[in-house]
């Protein structure tokens, strides 16, 4: 069950690190479901392009939904959702209460050094969020086979000794407080990388569908600084 922090509700399996790793989505999804949808250009942690499956009111708006006054939560299907069933169908078997849900199409990065120089940052999620309620955190689903690219997270952003890696081939599943972690991916590859990108708010769904996506196998997930080899790969 969550805890009571800091006026709201949070998860102690998010406690320690700041994020969850959970074992890669298994069902075959097709790409169209990704590639025929409309996209907008929109940056956020490098050169991208988002396609909005659910926003604030139901359009294709990419903004904060406090931009209407709302807390990122109890998120509105846009047209775009309905070229996308088996990707909606992920975010609804969740079962908990979502905000704002994107597709995000990232161009190959130049090099790890301007990724976290320019596109390491921290999210916005709970502006507006009542007291009382769950804390607002991101889950993603890596829709494309990028095994060379990887989520950086760190808790400090100029300090490499708090940093941690997530892989991210296809399938790749994971939680992240991405208000509370600095993190952008690095992406080398010769081609744009999609994933399912979906806020969701902190409680008892949450957590239960995090403890039925457990790794099979431990995670090596802290990353020293002096030993980037060494990146969260399955132990």
């Amino acid at each position: 069950m969550p805890v009571a922090q800091d006026r709201h509700h949070k998860l102690p399996a998010l406690a320690e690190t700041g994020f969850q790793i959970l074992r890669p989505f298994s069902e075959t999804l097709d790409p169209q479901e990704w590639e025929r949808l409309q996209y907008l250009d929109w940056k956020s942690g490098g050169d991208t392009n988002f396609a909005v499956l659910a926003s604030a009111l139901g359009d294709d708006d990419p903004r904060g939904f406090w931009e209407h006054g709302r807390a990122d939560k109890d998120g509105r299907w846009t047209p775009n959702a309905a070229l996308a069933p088996a990707l909606c169908s992920w975010v609804t078997s969740v079962g908990a209460r979502y905000g704002r849900v994107r597709i995000i199409k990232l161009a190959p990065s130049t090099d790890e050094a301007t990724v976290v120089q320019r596109y390491m940052h921290l999210d916005d999620n709970n502006r507006l969020n009542p007291e009382g309620e769950g804390w607002v955190v991101r889950a993603w689903l890596n829709l494309t086979d990028d095994p060379d690219s990887y989520m950086l997270l760190r808790e400090d952003r100029d300090d490499p000794a708090t940093e941690h890696r997530i892989p991210l081939p296809r399938g790749a599943q994971f939680v992240v407080d991405t208000e509370r972690l600095w993190h952008a991916a690095f992406h080398p590859g010769s081609r744009d990388r999609y994933a399912l990108i979906a806020s969701f708010e902190s409680g008892p769904q949450l957590q239960a569908w995090m403890d039925s996506q457990q790794a099979a196998r431990p995670v090596r997930q802290a990353v020293p600084a002096d030993r980037a080899d060494l990146d969260a790969q399955p132990i």
